[in-house]
């Protein structure tokens, strides 16, 4: 009898701090960008394992928009607005963004300072998927694969208008 009280005990104080931290992450901010953690990553059409999957992302770091939260279940967006539920342990606070297209460009700049100055770094597709390391003052240090410099914060998916990410 004591042996299992002391288990019971044991999973009570193992559990609290895991529930205060749930409890912390729902606290944040709704609407929020967040990035896929996996390659595979199942959308379903609602907060629960028995929802139909919808689609299945096959890309981990592409950004997403958190648009509402159920228990552990996200309600996300994609860059071209298709929305449905993801669980949590699926999504990561790491910051990414998609380069957007640009109507009268076929590449889009990114430049070695946050100005528009300096050297060119790099010519960017639309669709690319970029790490966000900072923002400010509309502009956004991004990092990939071979390139790292800033662009316009509004050719991005992923950051906010004006959003300040230090």
């Amino acid at each position: 009898m004591i042996k299992a009280l002391r288990v019971l005990i044991a999973a009570v104080v193992l559990l609290v701090p895991a529930f205060a931290s749930a409890q912390q992450q729902n606290k944040l901010p709704v609407p929020r960008f967040v990035s896929l953690r996996s390659d595979k990553v199942h959308v379903r059409i609602g907060p629960s394992q028995n929802h139909e999957v919808r689609w299945t992302f096959a890309k981990a770091g592409l950004p997403v928009e958190i648009i509402a939260e159920f228990e552990n279940w996200r309600r996300i967006r994609d860059s071209d607005g298709a929305d449905g539920w993801v669980h949590q342990a699926m999504l990561s606070g790491r910051r990414t963004a998609v380069i957007r297209s640009n109507t009268s460009a076929k590449t889009i700049p990114v430049y070695e300072r946050a100005n528009g100055e300096g050297s060119l770094i790099a010519e960017l597709q639309p669709g690319v998927i970029a790490n966000v390391r900072n923002c400010a003052k509309g502009w956004c240090r991004i990092s990939g694969e071979r390139f790292d410099g800033f662009i316009l914060q509004t050719l991005l998916w992923g950051v906010y208008p004006d959003e300040l990410i230090e």
